[in-house]
């Protein structure tokens, strides 16, 4: 499992770890990667990546449809079951952290509540939510902070709308239990990093990322699709409320933040075994020997952004 922030190369890695296994697919595992005709602002894998080495889990719904990740969750674990019973090894490659522990620590996702869920987000006051929060589910709000609205408002929905805490659901993503999957993190010099994430939305300019953002504006657009990085900038530009230049300078602040709290995300799991970046894939499969021998099908290596 390699771990690592946004433009940290995963996708190298993971093309080249699957080359030295031999037998391997790989497993995306990106909540933007799933919509058709997002695939220049994602990143998405190229027809001859993809012709070279089989990837499972891009292109899967329409830019108008969301995709909760309990669905993902159960596709995941369906490819994942198919590629160890061909003989083969799943190469997991992603960046979305909650897709990630919910595939690879099974989490007990629970339902959706869209109704709870618009009133709630219609409360102004975050702090009044979490005060909300603190009378119903005490236990959940004491796992999270006063100030993140998301969490708590999905806390929220859960609770009101299942009629049961919203703890009671599993101990909360502070818990890092035992798992099968080798991890391996990706550090990067901060600078560097930075310098990444810009020259990465110049080549995706270069290559048609303004074109794609066009075609997606032209047609109904889900929220979650919207919100995503680079595409809600642009977006912002196509409508006329920004300049080019500005758009793709806050894409790439608000990107170099995402980075950042991938990076914390990330530094609080114990399990993850950490290696300089940029790590080639052998040093990634001499961590993978170290722990579990000789690259057997029973054991996956994951790989995150």
């Amino acid at each position: 499992m390699i771990i690592g922030p946004t433009a940290s190369g995963k996708s190298e890695v993971a093309m080249g770890v699957a080359r030295l296994i031999g037998e391997a697919e790989i497993v995306t595992l990106d909540s933007m990667q799933v919509y058709r005709g997002m695939d220049v602002g994602t990143a998405t894998p190229t027809a001859a990546e993809r012709d070279e080495v089989a990837h499972h889990l891009i292109d899967l719904v329409d830019p108008s449809e969301e995709f909760a990740v309990a669905e993902y969750q159960a596709r995941a674990r369906a490819v994942i079951g198919e590629i160890r019973n061909r003989g083969a090894v799943p190469v997991l490659v992603g960046g979305t952290g909650l897709y990630v522990r919910a595939v690879i620590d099974e989490l007990r996702i629970p339902g959706r509540y869209p109704e709870v869920r618009g009133e709630l987000e219609a409360a102004p006051d975050t702090a009044a939510l979490h005060r909300r929060l603190v009378e119903l589910d005490p236990v959940a709000a004491g796992r999270m902070e006063p100030s993140n609205r998301r969490r708590i408002v999905r806390a929220l929905e859960v609770t009101i709308g299942s009629g049961r805490p919203f703890s009671s659901y599993g101990p909360g993503l502070g818990h890092y239990p035992a798992t099968p999957f080798v991890q391996v993190g990706l550090r990067w010099d901060r600078d560097r990093l930075d310098e990444r994430i810009a020259a990465r939305y110049k080549r995706q300019m270069a290559g048609g990322f303004l074109d794609e953002v066009r075609s997606l504006a032209s047609q109904p657009i889900s929220r979650t699709a919207s919100q995503a990085l680079g595409y809600k900038e642009l977006l912002a530009h196509i409508r006329g409320e920004d300049t080019l230049d500005d758009a793709l300078e806050l894409a790439i602040v608000r990107t170099r933040r995402f980075a950042r709290r991938q990076e914390r995300w990330f530094r609080r799991d114990p399990r993850i075994r950490w290696l300089d970046a940029p790590a080639t894939p052998a040093e990634v499969l001499s961590t993978w020997d170290d722990a579990v021998g000789p690259h057997s099908p029973e054991i996956d290596v994951v790989v995150h952004p």
